[in-house]
């Protein structure tokens, strides 16, 4: 019997060394007790890091959304699946069952085909936080069609480039969206987008604000009449392990996003492990992640992890501060939450309005806080440890990526004693290594370095969409035979890990990775900027903060610098999203540079943090002069 539930800190290590003493082995007993395969596979894992080639359970068939509704039905046709909770809290919630959201994915997936979505295409999803967003994405899964979810606060240009890159030929939208309370017109943003992408041959609207809105005929149609004459049985495609699943966009440091392939078995498969043991989920128990599916946390957390365990799964379409900030605390209550995961962020931003409001609601069926995104800090940390957990429920800081798929290292509630700031020890199978600038990897404890993993685990992503010489560069080449997670970590007196931040030019802004180079892209479109270079700062609500520093065009004419400065935004929102805003500004003569041109972000970095005694040698740069220029200005901005 392989240990899919582990119940305390000696079984953790015990299966631990299990997992990694032979991990396709370890695996494959998880697989093959725990999931319906329509054929067994023929082997379990094939790997080389120096291509890279990962594929496990090779030769298997099956399909994802067998595993995570129709196996379900006979002996959970009746409980809820998913819980949808809108934004308006005077709107009633939406309790879907597994045997309703049976029939509104075969609808759904029944929808798709009659559009001509077949096994292999693409369809670009850009909806809110609606029921239809996961049953579209099970759609997609359902017929083998291979999904790209976009988060619907995304801009349309950032949405056409990923629309593109995938050559996607239908996109899913609503006509709008609600959040707090503002409303978001998502079909503009959609038509706008759609102009640069010539693939896209049939677009379909969810109705959700019930607002006016423009229907290109022969592309656009109405989702909902569409649905209704739908047949409520769909037979499920039948996949082979390492079909793709989803592709899911992720910043990079250059320009251009990146495209995470993400295949069918080995993703289930530990999606559906890491759920059950880093929540400790139990059968009647109410999950509630407060991500949104446009992002990993909401397709491993929100839809695929808890589904393929058969759990009730809370979908949130508002917004922590709407209508105050009591809300999340009024959604546990009201639902009786057992296990919460959310975001540092959202943990700050909800402790600077003080206790009151978490006091005034009954958070008593709380079992387990889950916090992810970015490494939580030590203040947020005891603040929910106290204010929402009283001290009774253990907090899994989790880290992982887009790239990896599920959750890499945590605690394991009720096993693994925590400590505030720290991710802990890693999950069952994940074997990191710590590495030095010169390659090796640094042994033993009380040390730190570049956070690298030495073997496949089942969720990691194959390849960037179209570019796998890309995925190797970024992933595979900086150290041999291993996966480089571009970040940084330290690992104590004990063998615990934290997580120091991104050691790349991509910064962690609430929880999510925004690549410095496409930011820098859009401020230089502006007609009069010569040059600019972003960085993050801390800040005490977001982690990090965005901070540009940026020369002006000598055209002999004075600017209005808080214009630029909302021009610049502008273009950011524009190409980006609002996401990506900066929240500090500094116009500058010039930006320290090395005599062979390239911009040394350290010395900004340190800048914008006021650690104005930690810059180095600056002598050797073209012009030192600007150091003492730009550091002048943010100590008068301080």
């Amino acid at each position: 019997m392989s240990n899919y539930h582990i119940k305390n800190f000696e079984e953790y290590f015990q299966v631990y060394r299990k997992s990694v003493r032979n991990p396709a082995s370890f695996w494959e007993e998880v697989a093959e007790e725990h999931f319906t395969w329509q054929k067994r596979w023929d082997n379990v894992l094939s790997w080389d890091f120096t291509k890279p080639e990962i594929k496990w359970f090779e030769g298997a068939k099956l399909n994802i959304t067998e595993n995570c509704i129709d196996r379900h039905l006979w002996s959970k046709g009746d409980k809820t699946a998913i819980l949808f909770e809108p934004n308006d809290p005077n709107e009633p919630a939406e309790k879907i069952t597994y045997r309703e959201l049976h029939t509104r994915v075969c609808k759904f997936a029944n929808v798709l085909k009659s559009r001509g979505i077949k096994k292999g295409d693409r369809v670009c999803i850009y909806l809110p936080m609606i029921p239809e967003l996961a049953v579209s994405v099970l759609a997609c899964a359902r017929i083998g069609a291979v999904h790209s979810v976009v988060f619907a606060g995304f801009s349309s240009t950032a949405l056409s480039t990923r629309i593109v890159d995938c050559d996607a030929k239908m996109v899913l939208t609503s006509d709008g969206s609600y959040r707090g309370s503002k409303t978001i017109d998502l079909k503009g943003i959609v038509d706008e987008a759609l102009e640069d992408c010539p693939g896209v041959e049939s677009v379909l609207v969810a109705k959700r604000i019930d607002s006016e809105i423009n229907m290109k005929e022969g592309r656009d149609e109405w989702l909902q009449p569409l649905l209704d004459e739908a047949d409520s049985e769909c037979e499920i495609e039948i996949m082979d392990a390492e079909d793709p699943l989803f592709i899911l966009y992720t910043s990079g440091s250059t320009g251009m996003p990146k495209g995470m392939l993400h295949t069918t078995a080995g993703y289930m498969v530990y999606t559906a492990y890491t759920f059950k043991n880093v929540f400790q989920y139990r059968e009647d128990d109410i999950y509630w992640c407060t991500a949104d599916i446009g992002w990993i946390t909401g397709h491993s957390y929100i839809v695929y992890g808890p589904l393929a365990n058969g759990a009730t799964t809370v979908m949130f379409e508002g917004v922590p501060s709407y209508p105050d900030f009591g809300r999340f605390w009024e959604i546990v209550e009201k639902h009786k939450i057992n296990q919460f995961y959310t975001a540092p962020t959202a943990v700050r931003a909800l402790a600077k309005h003080g206790t009151e409001l978490v006091e005034k609601y009954d958070l008593s069926s709380l079992k387990v806080l889950g916090s992810v995104g970015e490494p939580i800090n030590e203040e947020a940390w005891h603040w929910y440890n106290d204010n929402v957990g009283k001290k009774k429920c253990p907090i899994v800081d989790t880290w992982w990526q887009t790239e990896t798929g599920g959750i890499m290292i945590t605690p394991i509630p009720f096993s693994t004693p925590t400590k505030p700031t720290y991710a802990t020890l890693p999950f069952i199978g994940i074997q990191p290594a710590l590495m030095d600038e010169n390659g090796e990897e640094i042994h033993g404890n009380q040390v730190d370095g570049r956070l690298c993993i030495k073997h496949p685990w089942p969720s990691m992503a194959r390849t960037i969409w179209g570019n796998h010489q890309r995925y190797k560069d970024t992933y595979f080449s900086a150290y041999e035979n291993k996966y480089f997670t571009g970040d940084g970590a330290l690992r104590d007196e004990v063998g615990y890990y934290r997580i120091t931040g991104r050691v790349d030019d991509v910064i962690i802004v609430s929880g999510h990775n925004l690549g410095t180079a496409p930011i820098e892209d859009a401020i230089n479109e502006h007609n009069a900027v010569a040059e600019s270079a972003i960085v993050g700062f801390p800040h005490d609500v977001k982690g990090n903060a965005l901070c540009g520093y940026i020369t002006l065009k000598d055209t002999g004419e004075s600017r209005d610098h808080t214009n630029v400065s909302k021009e610049v935004n502008q273009l950011i929102t524009d190409r980006i999203g609002p996401i990506a805003k900066l929240d500090k500004i500094y116009f500058v003569s010039g930006l320290p540079k090395t005599r062979s041109g390239k911009i040394m972000r350290r010395i900004l970095r340190k800048i914008s943090a006021h650690e104005y005694n930690q810059l180095g040698d600056t002598s050797t740069l073209l012009d030192p002069t600007v150091v003492d220029e730009i550091k002048e200005l943010v100590k008068a901005d301080a």
